[in-house]
């Protein structure tokens, strides 16, 4: 059956793309986790994570343990981490599906362990993370001994992964992240006072990658003997940080190539549904907030907020048609968008309509969205909504 007119393009070859081109940049000091969390940032887990495994990637982050069994399914010999941790009854799915779970409460060892002697399953490996400062998720640093103390020869789980989330890489002096790897330190040198092997040092994201952090992560990792694990999340989608403060005098190099390397993966379109005339005087849209000054030519999108397009954007921004910039005008309905084409010719029912995207010389961002409402790429994203058609290409 024919789908409505409103649709996203994955480009899969320009994730692989960025996915090489990001090995590239932490090799030979660490190793890529791709992160294809919240369905791949909105970008389909079912079009990207077989694409990161193509590209090389052994390694997948995702949410959940139900994200995680979604992602063994389409990629049986991955390691499949699951970030976001596990959850009361859930510890016989991990073991099931062989998945590497993220843990830093007793109780979620409780659940691993009882999943595991369950099924009499020899070996179960976890990441702990550590709270090194932003009070999110993760183990105090001062109360690690009874977590520890977990691992013993007794138990059948495996500490293959001591990790933390570097919550200010994006903040070009590093004071924050150099702060935190120093908490770091001390956190693996209790775990070797403890007589822990772990093989993964997991730290850092996107920011930390291009602003050169890896080699003192990888220089932390090797102190202990470890091997460094940098999770890219954001650049795999195509899209450089932003970094606040910015880089003075100028950037480092790797962050100079990756604004030349990296390819946007997402592609939002949709069509003209109809076009008409309206007199001066014209009321646009609910409560009348846009009034025609002049005659005009409106074309109706089939887009709105249901599809994630942000209320806020009415009277504020807009969409390409024919390779121009079409203002939006009036109020975003739910499931319909009205665009101002006065001024260019010819736009008729069918056009399309690129919502974020490039359409001739022109081009909208996922910054550009996020600019425009207060908020972050990242959200505008993982908020095109489900019943908008993912297209890998």
């Amino acid at each position: 059956m024919p789908t409505r007119p409103c649709w996203v393009e994955i480009r899969t070859h320009s994730f692989e793309s960025n996915y090489r081109f990001l090995a590239s940049l932490a090799a030979p000091d660490a190793e890529l986790l791709a992160i294809v969390k919240a369905d791949a940032y909105g970008h389909s887990l079912a079009a990207c994570a077989p694409a990161a495994m193509r590209a090389g990637a052994r390694w997948l982050g995702v949410t959940s343990v139900e994200e995680g069994v979604a992602a063994r399914a389409l990629c049986p010999h991955a390691i499949i981490l699951v970030i976001g941790g596990v959850f009361i009854g859930q510890g016989e799915d991990v073991v099931r599906h062989g998945l590497t779970a993220v843990v830093w409460e007793p109780w979620q060892l409780d659940e691993l362990e009882r999943a595991a002697h369950a099924v009499h399953a020899g070996s179960l490996p976890v990441h702990l993370e550590i709270d090194t400062g932003m009070s999110r998720q993760g183990a105090d640093p001062q109360g690690l001994a009874p977590l520890l103390a977990r691992f013993g020869a007794g138990s059948p789980l495996q500490l293959a992964g001591v990790m933390t989330h570097l919550f200010a890489a994006d903040e070009a002096d590093g004071r924050v992240t150099g702060s935190q790897l120093a908490c770091m330190d001390k956190v693996l040198s209790q775990v070797r006072a403890a007589g822990l092997c772990p093989e993964w040092l997991n730290v850092g994201s996107s920011a930390a990658l291009l602003a050169e952090q890896t080699g003192a992560i990888a220089a932390l990792a090797g102190r202990y003997g470890m091997h460094a694990l940098i999770r890219p999340g954001l650049v795999l989608y195509g899209l450089v940080p932003n970094y606040d403060p910015k880089f003075e005098p100028e950037e480092p190099a790797t962050l100079v190539r990756a604004r030349h390397h990296l390819q946007p993966v997402l592609s939002w379109k949709s069509q003209v549904v109809s076009v008409r005339s309206v007199p001066a005087g014209a009321v646009v849209g609910y409560n009348g907030t846009f009034v025609a000054t002049e005659p005009m030519q409106l074309a109706l999108v089939a887009v709105g907020y249901g599809d994630g397009l942000d209320r806020q954007l009415g009277n504020r921004f807009s969409l390409l048609v024919r390779g121009q910039r079409a203002p939006i005008t009036g109020r975003i309905s739910m499931d319909q968008t009205v665009l101002d084409v006065t001024e260019i010719p010819g736009v008729k029912a069918g056009d399309e309509v690129v919502i974020l995207g490039t359409q001739g010389g022109e081009t909208i961002t996922a910054f550009d969205h996020a600019n425009a409402t207060g908020t972050i790429p990242w959200e505008i994203f993982t908020r095109i909504a489900a019943r908008v058609q993912r297209i890998p290409l």
